[in-house]
């Protein structure tokens, strides 16, 4: 750690309660909160998440009058708008309460090259619109976007060949075009000095993207982490990965950037490993899945002259550790190479009691048309209707600070 970036940024005495509903829903009026209340309390009942899970999709493919719902409960809980002038909004908001915003252009599900092209060019749109604000240092992107799934899976299926294609002219050629587009964008965020936070994907295309996300690495990363690659660390693999990535930074000289998250495909990881007869690429718990997280975060932190690090969790715990470790090595909080991060619409009381304490913090933060962020929000859905019983935690808060707000 160099002595000018402990000068500057001197560390503060670390204070932080993720109980604090003050500090965490601030940002909030009552209405929102009875608003989220209810959304919440709705998603502690498994048939009604499953219902709206089927029902919700098929609405709005056969024109159902149900846009206003949905816009008006679960989108505005988790989205930030429609457009990107909607979303400055949600970020002006967040801004005032020190809270950044990673942007993520969450369309879905779409191939051919049209839609290829259209999302590289509205990737580098939002590139171009953060580049203008003081509290968007990231964007998030999907290779899925950028490039056909099965050819990212018959590249994964070859991954010690250079192109990962034996013979196939064709296809040699469509990689090639994906390699370019991304090249455009991360050309583009270089200039703009603006973060890409690359998504990880499913394990059986995952390898492209990881090798694509390395390359990019190598050329932009010289100077100061722009690209930046995800970890799942509820693979039981990736903490080797993320040990054997920073190894290759070291061996090419670059700084290696990465986000920390536990992951996302999980039941479809281990229902396609049992139908195949092979091993899951996921831990058997969730203990094990921690203890691998937290590692990540030990040796990010260890090594943060040359790791920029995001911690991307909803887990208490994980970003406790995160803080503790940044002040038990007199390291500032708001050291350039750590950020935490956290879904819009959920755990503002980690987010905003994070960002009282003095760290860098973000709240992710999606944006489309509501019909293309359908997708997205069942995920939310599901997601807050599988943990720990559903919603737990988060409605308790609420009910907190709607009860003392009150004054009873």
């Amino acid at each position: 750690m160099s002595a000018d970036i402990r000068n500057e940024f001197p560390p503060p005495s670390m204070n932080i309660s993720f109980d604090n509903t003050e500090n965490a829903f601030a940002y909030k009026s009552v209405k929102e909160l009875k608003r989220a209340r209810f959304l919440f309390s709705s998603m502690g009942y498994q048939w009604v998440v499953n219902a709206g899970v089927r029902l919700t999709p098929f609405a709005m493919k056969t024109g159902l009058p149900v846009r206003g719902l949905i816009r008006d409960t679960i989108f505005q809980q988790f989205v930030g708008g429609e457009t990107l002038e909607e979303t400055a909004v949600v970020g002006d908001v967040l801004q005032k309460y020190g809270v950044d915003v990673i942007l993520d252009y969450g369309v879905e599900g779409r191939e051919g090259e049209e839609s290829f092209e259209l999302a590289t060019e509205e990737f580098i749109r939002v590139i171009s619109y953060a580049s203008t604000r003081t509290n968007i240092p990231f964007i998030s992107i999907k290779v899925t976007a950028l490039a056909r799934f099965s050819l990212l899976q018959r590249l994964h299926e070859a991954p010690r060949l250079r192109s990962g294609i034996h013979d196939n002219e064709a296809e040699e050629e469509e990689w090639k075009r994906v390699r370019e587009r991304m090249l455009r964008i991360c050309s583009v965020a270089s200039i703009k000095n603006v973060g890409v936070l690359v998504d990880a994907e499913e394990s059986w295309i995952q390898d492209p993207v990881d090798r694509l996300t390395i390359e990019m690495m190598e050329m932009f990363n010289k100077d100061r982490p722009i690209v930046y690659n995800t970890i799942q660390l509820y693979r039981h693999d990736r903490l080797g990965f993320l040990e054997l990535s920073y190894r290759i930074a070291t061996q090419k000289k670059f700084v290696l950037a990465v986000k920390l998250v536990r992951g996302a495909y999980m039941q479809k990881e281990r229902s396609r490993a049992s139908h195949r007869g092979v091993q899951s690429p996921i831990h058997a718990n969730k203990q094990s899945t921690d203890a691998d997280f937290n590692a990540a975060v030990t040796f990010c932190i260890d090594n943060l002259e040359n790791i920029a690090c995001i911690v991307a969790s909803h887990n208490e715990e994980s970003n406790l550790l995160a803080a503790e470790l940044m002040e038990k090595k007199g390291l500032p909080f708001k050291h350039p190479h750590l950020h935490f991060s956290q879904l819009y619409g959920m755990s503002d009381h980690i987010t905003f009691n994070l960002a009282k304490a003095g760290f860098s913090v973000s709240k992710y933060l999606p944006f489309g048309p509501l019909k293309d962020v359908i997708p997205y929000l069942m995920r939310r859905a599901q997601e807050n209707s599988s943990v720990s019983g559903g919603t737990g935690r988060e409605l308790a808060l609420i009910k907190k600070e709607l009860k003392r707000r009150s004054g009873k």
